[in-house]
């Protein structure tokens, strides 16, 4: 097991390089500790290469499964057990998969911190997937996608990205469909599992009132083994390129026993190691991004009376995901509503935005940091990002400086680049017919 402490270009700094400790475990497992002796609690969360984007297109949804399925117990404890084991010290454990990753953890008090890597490791290592409880979670899935085709916000999101991305995964709902999930088998659990959930490219981040060289030791010696089965060759799933929409793409979901339409509209953006990404979220602040609202609340809801709520959403990770603009609006308002969110996208375009936008953006965002970093839950899943995009320890004291040198220009450059208005996927859902 190797270890290094990197050197600090600030010492005063909460949390940099002076700070972070990395391990790397026999297995190539990469581990990340941030000591914070100013909570008793003990935070972990990492991250496997086992995402929705590996799922056969038949049976969309299966790596959503079987990271609930593997929740479900291990060869040497019943879920039941488990849940008594960690319920009994007040700690939680959880597994989640998203379109490239299955991230998994949990919380508890410090001197909890080896029982919840042994209930982890256990069903990390040595899953059961008990039929019972599988079907258990069928049903439950099967429930909560029929309770989602009566949610208009929810059809109009999954409408939205099938009409962006098309047959590219990206597309793909990540928790499946009512046509996917009755044709995924125990066996086929299993073989995701076998052939996904592996220490190749996973990373630990803890986070809290913790040794640092102990965490490592703890981890190594639960996890320091884990090889995987040597007849499953380890898959970081490739991704097909992505690509804007070359015209513009509608649809309409009807609803008729619905009051009001929520509408998606946007196009491709960009990844999260885009060279202009700091641009974009800035720009995407200005334009409406939640908790500040900014010119699309400030015109659509609050002058025209046009939407419920309105706002702009940046989804950029490992890969290119959506620029989206989501309102939710009355049904006589629709078309008046998507013409005023393509006008203000076009003023970002056409013009510069004012000195005074640029400065409130930035400290909107330069001030949001801090907050996250006021959990232990919050450091650990900002090491976890830094971690998996490279960005560095020292990111957390550089990020200040980033988002104060985007310019105006650079603001206006990005919107041209990525906001066509003319080519775009527009999903409308409720009481109306376009």
């Amino acid at each position: 097991m190797g270890v290094y402490l990197s050197p600090s270009p600030n010492e005063h700094a909460p949390i940099g390089p002076h700070t972070i400790r990395h391990f790397t475990l026999t297995n190539g497992i990469r581990v990340v500790v941030q000591e914070n002796h100013t909570s008793p609690s003990a935070v972990i969360c990492g991250h496997l290469w086992a995402g929705n984007v590996s799922d056969p297109p038949e049976k969309v949804g299966l790596a959503d499964f079987t990271a609930a399925a593997v929740r479900r117990g291990s060869t040497t404890r019943t879920y039941q057990e488990i849940n008594e084991l960690v319920e009994s010290v007040g700690a939680s454990v959880f597994f989640d998969a998203g379109r490239r990753l299955t991230r998994f953890g949990g919380k508890s008090l410090a001197e909890d911190l080896t029982l919840l890597v042994d209930v982890l490791a256990d069903l990390l290592l040595h899953p059961s997937f008990p039929p019972q409880e599988i079907e258990k979670l069928r049903g439950q899935a099967l429930t909560h996608l029929k309770e989602l085709e009566d949610d208009t916000r929810h059809l109009a999101d999954r409408e939205f990205r099938r009409l962006l991305y098309q047959d590219h995964p990206y597309g793909w709902p990540v928790e499946g469909t009512l046509e996917s999930i009755p044709l995924i088998q125990r066996n086929d659990l299993v073989t995701f599992y076998q052939t996904h959930y592996r220490p190749e490219g996973a990373v630990i981040v803890v986070t809290g009132d913790v040794s640092a060289e102990t965490v490592a030791e703890l981890l190594e010696k639960h996890l320091g083994s884990w090889r995987g089965d040597p007849s499953y060759a380890a898959v970081a799933a490739e991704m097909p390129p992505v690509s804007a929409p070359q015209d513009a793409r509608r649809s309409v979901r009807v609803l008729s026993n619905k009051t009001q339409v929520d509408i998606v509209f946007g196009t491709v953006g960009l990844p999260r190691t885009a060279p202009d990404f700091y641009a974009a979220r800035v720009a995407d602040t200005i334009l409406g991004h939640m908790g500040l609202m900014g010119r699309l609340g400030d015109t659509v809801r609050d002058q025209l009376g046009l939407a419920y709520y309105v706002y702009s959403t940046l989804e950029a990770g490992l890969g290119p995901g959506p620029w989206s603009v989501s309102a939710g609006v009355a049904p006589e308002h629709v078309e008046q509503a998507i013409d005023a969110i393509t006008a203000e996208i076009v003023r970002m375009r056409d013009q510069l935005v004012s000195e005074q936008e640029l400065e409130d953006a930035q400290d909107y965002l330069t001030g949001t940091l801090p907050l996250r970093l006021e959990t232990n839950e919050g450091i650990t899943a900002t090491l976890l990002n830094m971690e998996l995009y490279g960005l560095g320890d020292d990111y957390i004291i550089r990020y200040p400086s980033i988002i104060r040198s985007v310019t105006r220009d650079e603001i206006q450059a990005v919107v041209r680049k990525y906001l066509d208005v003319e080519r775009f996927a527009l999903a409308v859902a409720g009481p109306y017919q376009m």
